[in-house]
């Protein structure tokens, strides 16, 4: 594997990621990542690209500016070529210091119940499941998280991850 850099993602990325991104997570998921996000969030947004200069993963950050003191991970995606590399890891790291730079004490992301590869991963990472509320229901047997029903609208399940800085 080439030598990887870490840099801030700029709009001009977005064609590149939106053609690759359904084959990087193995399903339809381009509908998520409108170019808005890169627009408005790349001062703390993350592209990892390659020795020949392709994007081989890019995190999507953002520092709410409702919510003091809290970071949310909008998308996280590696190629599979650079999984189990530590590349995942590290734009998690760098979008960490980034967030602490900013008076963040918190990062949170999402992860639908269905993508056991991305919940291990951000548990590997050192993220904890939010505990559900009352007005939420409950666990996943499947996955043993608690999952937060209709989180992202009706049918669009949840697990919540927290990570403290």
């Amino acid at each position: 594997m080439t030598a990887v850099r870490i840099r801030e993602l700029r709009e001009s990325d977005y064609p590149g990621l939106i053609r690759r991104v359904d084959d990087w997570w193995g399903r339809p998921i381009f509908h998520m990542l409108p170019r808005l996000f890169l627009r408005h969030f790349h001062a703390t947004s993350l592209a990892a690209v390659g020795g020949s200069g392709e994007t081989v993963g890019f995190l999507v950050g953002i520092v709410s500016p409702s919510e003091p003191g809290e970071a949310h991970t909008h998308f996280i995606a590696v190629s599979p070529e650079h999984r189990r590399s530590g590349l995942g890891r590290a734009l998690y790291e760098r979008f960490f210091a980034l967030a602490g730079e900013r008076d963040c004490r918190t990062v949170t992301a999402v992860v639908s119940p269905v993508n056991t590869r991305s919940q291990r991963f951000h548990l590997s990472v050192g993220f904890r499941p939010v505990p559900l509320d009352e007005e939420a229901s409950s666990g996943d047997a499947a996955t043993e998280l608690p999952v937060w029903k209709d989180w992202d609208g009706p049918g669009e399940d949840r697990i919540r991850f927290s990570y403290a800085l």
